[in-house]
């Protein structure tokens, strides 16, 4: 226990190696400050929390998910997904909920993260993974359509139908005057983002077209709505007062919150493993690390963190290879809040949405969802119904359905593979050998197929049939149905007096097989044998004295 409590607190070998990178760390820091600035801007206004939280998140959360996390080079802060997520939690619950299911979710990340179930990301499939990533694209893309044309969003409506109603509003009335000011600005800033990383990859595209924007808006005196003011320092830490009512509410929030923040994390993670050579990450400790960093934001006022796939990317790209990178991101994010919140405050939210447009798009692969697509015919399904899901519904639901009809496509797979097979005695005929069937169990007998696998077992086209030998050796999966069914089975077949012999049961189906009552359906306790030779002599014995 002493020791699993070490591993997941922070120790000095977290930093092996900063005296020959520090000079790398603090550059990727900053670069990746810089680019991180617009976005948590942007994720801030798109939740409905406001361009202040999103900016303390990155600060907080990010300062605490690197010193706590689980990965060397991860970048924390508030994303997309969980803008996406939180978005309708404003609407229902208020502003004021935002303290208390921040905190929540990350008490429910921490408990996850002590108990050791930082590897059940493992389990989510890549479909489901590519779905849902497609999905949190195309809504961060639609949240953004009223700032673009400088239409308020409709409330208590969905992200598409919102996004909808705004744009058959802004056509059916004919009134582009508005309109055209901020679709301005969004195409120039998706022009710059775009443009400028082929004339240079290692300038900050993001933050140059928002820059470049504001001062075009300013000069020129175009009528567009900006961020507004925004806090010059942190706010004092405070937890939230907690109403029970209000708990009961917000529970339901608080996990699928904390759902999210868990599966976008480690993903975000394990990909940041696979880009680095800083090796493996460990996923406890992460989940550890982005629930202390979602506790301490919501306490200064912040939103739920989880780890930043696009920054950690930006981070590693940079020559990131210790957690310094990280801390030197938030404090220049703290720096900004201190120095710079009147010109930011300048900023245009049609800015903010031309970045996030942009962004949505390159959170898309081409490449990888052809891959899927390509795959076999029911991945391409999962991964096109957890897109649908996410757009049209939820995020949580979507993955819990995606992992679900994953499953029934796996069952079925297994189960195609399961079969009996009636197989020849080996060697020269010998008289009496027609009254012995010899069956061999392939692949699974588990409640998918056990029914089937009764069926052909139990043939009324042998019906001289005195003895059976079930070959269990080739059977990879038994699970308690399957056990019942051949329990069942042998029963049966001993009733109408056929003799049951089970041959080569795998060692670790003996406890299973022995606690539903296999092995005390049999006639004797020699009919359980170890080789097929040893099953045939045996079974040639009762048809000679039959």
């Amino acid at each position: 226990m002493l020791s699993r409590a070490r591993r997941l607190l922070p120790r000095r070998d977290d930093y092996a190696g900063l005296k020959q990178s520090w000079r790398r760390d603090v550059l990727a820091g900053v670069t990746v400050g810089v680019v991180a600035l617009p976005l948590a801007l942007a994720f801030g206004i798109s939740s409905g929390v406001g361009a202040a939280a999103g900016l303390i998140t990155a600060v907080v959360a990010g300062l605490v998910a690197a010193v706590f996390g689980g990965s060397h080079v991860q970048v924390s802060g508030p994303t997309g997904a969980m803008a996406v997520v939180l978005a309708p939690i404003v609407a229902l619950h208020g502003l004021g909920s935002i303290a208390l299911v921040t905190v929540l979710a990350g008490l429910i990340v921490v408990a996850a993260g002590v108990s050791g179930l930082g590897r059940a990301v493992t389990f989510l499939p890549w479909p489901v993974i590519e779905g849902f990533t497609l999905g949190i694209a195309a809504i961060i893309f639609l949240q953004q359509v009223p700032n673009a044309i400088g239409s308020p969003a409709p409330p208590g409506r969905g992200t598409l139908l919102a996004a909808y109603e705004v744009v058959a509003q802004v056509i059916g009335s004919g009134d582009w005057s508005a309109a055209l000011n901020t679709v301005a600005v969004v195409v120039f800033v998706a022009v710059v983002m775009i443009g400028l990383p082929r004339m240079h990859r290692g300038l900050p595209a993001s933050l140059i077209a928002v820059v470049a924007a504001t001062v075009l808006v300013q000069a020129f005196h175009v009528s567009v709505a900006s961020i507004g003011e925004l806090p010059s320092r942190l706010p004092a830490p405070v937890l939230p007062s907690v109403d029970v009512a209000a708990l009961r509410t917000l529970v339901g929030a608080a996990i699928a919150i904390a759902a999210l923040s868990a599966i976008e994390s480690l993903l975000s993670a394990r990909v940041a493993a696979t880009m680095s050579p800083t090796g493996p990450y460990d996923p406890d400790r992460e989940l550890l690390g982005q629930g202390l960093a979602s506790v301490a934001s919501g306490a200064f006022g912040g939103m739920p963190a989880t780890g930043a796939i696009a920054r950690t990317a930006v981070n590693v790209r940079s020559g990131a290879r210790t957690r310094v990178s990280a801390i030197v991101h938030s404090l220049v994010l703290l720096a900004v809040v201190y120095l710079a919140t009147g010109p930011v405050a300048a900023i245009p939210l049609s800015a903010l949405a031309g970045v996030l447009m942009v962004t949505s798009f390159r959170m898309i692969s081409a490449a990888t969802v052809g891959q899927v697509l390509r795959s076999t015919r029911s991945d391409a399904l999962i991964f096109v119904m957890t897109a649908v899901v996410t757009v049209c519904f939820d995020l949580i639901e979507a993955v819990e359905i995606g992992l679900v009809v994953a499953a029934l496509f796996a069952l079925r797979s297994v189960a195609r593979r399961s079969s009996v097979v009636r197989e020849e005695l080996p060697g020269p005929h010998r008289p009496g050998d027609e009254q012995i069937a010899l069956l061999r169990l392939d692949g699974a007998m588990f409640f998918g197929v056990a029914e089937r696998i009764s069926t052909a077992i139990v043939d009324a086209e042998h019906p001289h049939v005195t003895v059976v030998i079930i070959r269990m050796s080739q059977l990879g999966m038994l699970d308690a149905t399957g056990a019942h069914t051949l329990a069942e089975i042998t029963t049966e077949l001993e009733s109408r007096g056929i003799t049951v012999i089970i041959k080569g049961v795998q060692p670790e189906h003996l406890s299973l097989l022995a606690n539903v009552g296999v092995f005390d359906s049999l006639r004797h306790d020699n009919h359980l044998v170890g080789t097929l030779d040893e099953a045939i002599a045996h079974a040639r014995s009762h048809v000679m004295t039959a």
